[in-house]
């Protein structure tokens, strides 16, 4: 097997709780491997709202699934790409009512539908608005949307489809993906695919980490982030 140079990380799950600070046992996980190896965040979020998460921590973040890259320049947080592609909103709002009325979504608090400034959306079952207690209670094993999955994919083939959060699907622009946008950045700074390495938590169907399992970059999965410093030590 080829050594492993570049390691991609996901944030929420594998390396905190999920929308929860990095600890300090994490950030020295992270010191640790970043003294052996080139290290990215591969984050489904924006790269201010991961860098404010991992409490500023130094490191390249590629965001959006791609669409989205910071680096620290000069010890500067700075954004260097930061692509937008505008959706058919009233494709979304269409499609999205159509789903809603087919299986009984038509209750909601706030919006339907939530366009993103990059162009990417949300479409949240329980509405942009919904309580996150009701949030968190409506799909923990995600196979109420796995249910409706494939007709999503289907209906939104011209995008990225992705089983979101706690009760939304996410929607990003065809090639934006963790891996090809890992891919994309590997390959500027000077490796191949199989000196990569993925670390991340939601590898399943429609998992913002699918992706990587699907089109053959090498991976570890973690199944708990508190349990990551002890899976990622055979790396150290």
């Amino acid at each position: 097997m080829t050594a492993k140079r570049l390691i991609g990380l996901d944030l929420d799950g594998t390396l905190t709780q999920h929308r929860s600070p990095l600890d300090g046992v994490h950030r020295d996980l992270l010191d640790r491997l970043g003294q052996k190896y080139r290290i990215v965040m591969v984050a489904a979020g924006n790269a201010p709202r991961v860098y404010s998460q991992m409490g500023q921590y130094p490191i390249d973040i590629i965001a959006n699934y791609g669409m989205q890259e910071s680096r620290m320049v000069d010890g500067v947080f700075t954004i260097v790409r930061d692509d937008r592609v505008l959706p058919d909103r009233n494709f979304f709002f269409r499609e999205c009512s159509r789903l809603r009325e087919k299986y009984g979504y038509t209750s909601y608090t706030g919006d339907p539908v939530e366009f993103h400034e990059s162009g990417m959306v949300t479409f949240p079952l329980l509405g942009t608005k919904a309580d996150i207690a009701d949030k968190l209670a409506f799909d923990p094993d995600r196979s109420k949307r796995h249910a409706l999955y494939p007709e999503v994919v289907e209906v939104f083939k011209g995008y990225e489809v992705y089983v979101g959060g706690s009760s939304s699907f996410d929607f990003a622009p065809k090639g934006y993906n963790k891996y090809d946008s890992m891919l994309r950045y590997g390959r500027e700074h000077g490796f191949d695919v199989e000196e990569m390495l993925f670390v991340g938590d939601d590898f399943g169907e429609g998992g913002g980490d699918s992706h990587i399992r699907l089109k053959g970059m090498d991976y570890i999965v973690i199944d708990d982030y508190r349990r990551s410093p002890e899976i990622l030590s055979v790396l150290l």
